[in-house]
């Protein structure tokens, strides 16, 4: 079986259950699917499981030397610690739309750095990305349907993560064998 999902350890195993579950309650908050769950609703499962998990996740994949890990889970800790802590605080649009910005920033360094990592964890970060500049967008421009589309992605963004480490955990294969080039073409080896 080709697992080519980054959750080799239970180290990051645990932090894409972590990622992915954070991610669903944040997006499926602000997508608003169901009927009065807002993002709010979403602080404490990212203050705990989205900060708490993936930092102390985050520190124990750098203590075992996985460094790509260490400074993903280190970074999505601290961001998801920091909304969970001030969601609830009275900031302007503007403030909320330069946070994610910021953390949009940082999403897509974790993507470009993911290269190497499996496409489910680079587009677990990709799509957190997107989504994090969807929401910017719709913080400055005050765009109720950006934030649900961003909503959206953090949704598909979650369930890719989530995903990913269910096929760790389950043994699972996460990529398509590779063929050969073209017709006739056998390979050697």
């Amino acid at each position: 079986m080709d697992n080519d999902v980054s959750t080799g350890s239970s180290i990051s195993t645990l932090g894409h259950l972590a990622l992915g579950l954070t991610l669903l309650a944040f997006g499926l908050g602000h997508a608003d699917v169901i009927d009065g769950v807002t993002a709010s609703d979403a602080v404490s499962l990212a203050t705990y499981v989205g900060g708490v998990t993936l930092f102390v996740a985050g520190l124990l994949a750098l203590r075992d030397r996985d460094a790509a890990t260490g400074t993903a889970f280190s970074a999505l800790g601290a961001l998801w610690f920091t909304w969970g802590v001030t969601a609830g605080g009275q900031v302007s649009d503007n403030a909320a739309g330069l946070f994610m910005l910021l953390f949009a920033l940082i999403a897509l360094s974790l993507t470009l750095g993911a290269a190497g990592g499996g496409v489910l964890t680079q587009g677990t970060y990709g799509l957190f990305f997107v989504s994090l500049v969807l929401l910017a967008i719709a913080g400055f421009a005050g765009n109720d349907a950006l934030a649900k589309a961003g909503g959206w992605f953090a949704v598909v963004a979650g369930a890719v993560s989530w995903y990913g480490a269910t096929a760790a955990l389950a043994h699972w294969p996460t990529s398509l064998p590779r063929r050969a080039a073209g017709r006739g073409v056998t390979a050697t080896g």
